[in-house]
């Protein structure tokens, strides 16, 4: 039997988060062959956290007969993706300048390459998901955040320090609420999975609101989230639907600025909450015009991510599919 040549071995894609660590391997088309999670110590010192992801990579490296290619990584931010140094991620304390990919590349003798995990994602989409054969791509995956990714020409774009792509920070109202970044009216405040959950719990402060979120909630208005928003939509809630129609609005101004912007040919949409949003996505295509001088926009297609709750895992091995500028 033909062996499989170092070119062809899988690549191993690490998607590092503040309570876990999921490894997978992952082919030169972008199918995951396998995958697994171990627990991440991003509260401990920089060693034993490290050790988690090492840990993690031998779980899977050794599943793979012929080696693997190589290890991409997906970690929190800010970090440097040039240097492959980890700055100071609140996700994980435990580690400030830390040279991740030297330490990993040191270990396993094989090419490592690092970014966060927008950034890594929008590059899996356009290698092998939603976005491919596009040239300009702007993805973002909206969850209880809000994460952005750029790529041109097939490479990430980085800016000069490597801290473009912050879409989620992009302010849409100046005097709108506090981000957890300190800015005032981010999309992130307005429209990621925390502010729904918000919203919908204002529609019930005179008390004399009945909808389907409370009888989800148990009638305790402060437990009240953006899952059982969706899942009260879903049942035909009209609450529901008003809180989510008021998301879709805030969008798309904030897609508009970015078509404006970036003169992308596809928007990419991932993430829980971009998933219960993907029924308005004909919507945000028809208001768009609205909120957009480009005279093209209604031609960009708006399309939900192929990698759901793998993003991370492709995102890592995306990476090693390309050179980083």
């Amino acid at each position: 039997m033909t062996q499989p040549t170092k070119d062809r071995n899988p690549t191993l894609g690490v998607d590092i988060g503040g309570t876990k660590v999921a490894v997978g391997l992952v082919d030169h088309e972008g199918r995951i062959l396998t995958q697994g999670r171990k627990p991440m110590l991003a509260n401990g010192t920089a060693e034993a956290a490290l050790q988690a992801v090492t840990g993690a990579i031998d779980s899977m490296a050794s599943s793979a007969s012929g080696g693997i290619h190589s290890i991409g990584i997906c970690a929190p931010g800010p970090l440097d993706p040039k240097s492959g140094i980890v700055l100071n991620p609140p996700n994980v304390p435990c580690w400030r300048n830390f040279p991740l990919a030297a330490r990993i590349a040191e270990l396993y003798h094989v090419p490592v390459k690092l970014d966060n995990d927008a950034n890594a994602a929008a590059l899996a989409e356009t290698l092998w998901g939603a976005a491919r054969g596009y040239h300009y791509v702007f993805y973002a995956t909206i969850g209880t955040g809000i994460g952005t990714g750029i790529v041109f020409d097939g490479g990430i774009y980085h800016g000069e320090t490597g801290s473009a792509g912050e879409g989620g920070h992009m302010s849409i109202d100046y005097r709108g609420p506090r981000c957890g970044c300190g800015k005032l009216g981010c999309i992130e405040s307005l429209a990621a999975g925390p502010a729904i959950g918000a919203r919908a719990r204002a529609k019930f402060t005179t008390g004399s609101v009945h909808s389907a979120i409370l009888d989800l909630a148990n009638g305790e208005v402060d437990a009240v989230t953006s899952e059982m928003v969706g899942q009260a939509y879903t049942a035909g809630d009209p609450v529901a639907a008003e809180v989510l129609h008021e998301t879709v609005e805030l969008l798309t101004v904030w897609l508009g600025n970015i078509v404006d912007l970036l003169d992308p040919d596809v928007l990419v949409m991932g993430g829980g909450v971009a998933a219960m949003l993907s029924p308005f996505f004909d919507e945000i295509k028809k208001r768009l015009p609205r909120w957009c001088v480009n005279p093209h926009v209604s031609d960009i297609p708006l399309v939900m991510a192929h990698y759901g709750a793998d993003a991370g895992i492709a995102g890592g091995a995306a990476l090693c599919f390309q050179n980083l500028t």
